[in-house]
């Protein structure tokens, strides 16, 4: 199990340049935009880094998450543990023009100043992995079936709806 802290902030180029690999944790407590998302998180997130340059020249970074996260059921607002795993390709970039020019199997991560926050990058990801919505299985939910219905069931005519066009009709009709 790794036990390692992983920094807020990295100089990313020298890492790739070094070809080095950072393994450790972020708590999961540090990631605001998460908590906004999601709720306040208890845990850590594994991450693993390897910093490298490919055959073209580009850097990048190849990683991946794990972590567990408590999300809300859609159905009772109760919590609900949630695995997120992701893997990663991205390419450093310091312009917007040098992003359009990576390939489609790179995302773009922006380096400003020869510094990342690492933080901020691993909470993309996850908020990337977060899914969309999320229930309990039936049987576990406190909301029943019965409390999903919203009123009595309507009943349905033996005969057709009045055609909203008729109005024209007659309109035609006159002239």
């Amino acid at each position: 199990m790794c036990t390692t802290r992983l920094p807020q902030r990295v100089e990313p180029y020298r890492l790739a340049a070094n070809a080095e690999r950072l393994e450790g944790t972020v708590p999961l407590a540090s990631l605001k935009r998460l908590a906004q998302e999601a709720g306040s998180q208890q845990g850590d997130c594994r991450v693993c880094l390897q910093f490298g340059i490919d055959a073209q020249g580009r850097r990048e970074i190849e990683g991946r998450l794990e972590t567990d996260v408590t999300l809300a059921c859609r159905r009772c607002l109760g919590p609900i543990e949630t695995r997120i795993e992701s893997d990663f390709l991205l390419g450093m970039v310091t312009s917007d023009a040098l992003a359009a020019a990576l390939p489609g199997t790179h995302e773009p991560v922006l380096v400003e100043s020869e510094q990342l926050d690492l933080f901020a990058l691993l909470e993309d990801e996850i908020l990337l992995s977060l899914p969309q919505v999320i229930y309990h299985d039936e049987a576990e939910c406190d909301v029943t079936r019965d409390q999903l219905t919203s009123g009595e069931e309507k009943e349905v005519s033996p005969r057709p709806a009045a055609n909203p066009f008729e109005v024209l009709r007659t309109l035609k009709d006159k002239k």
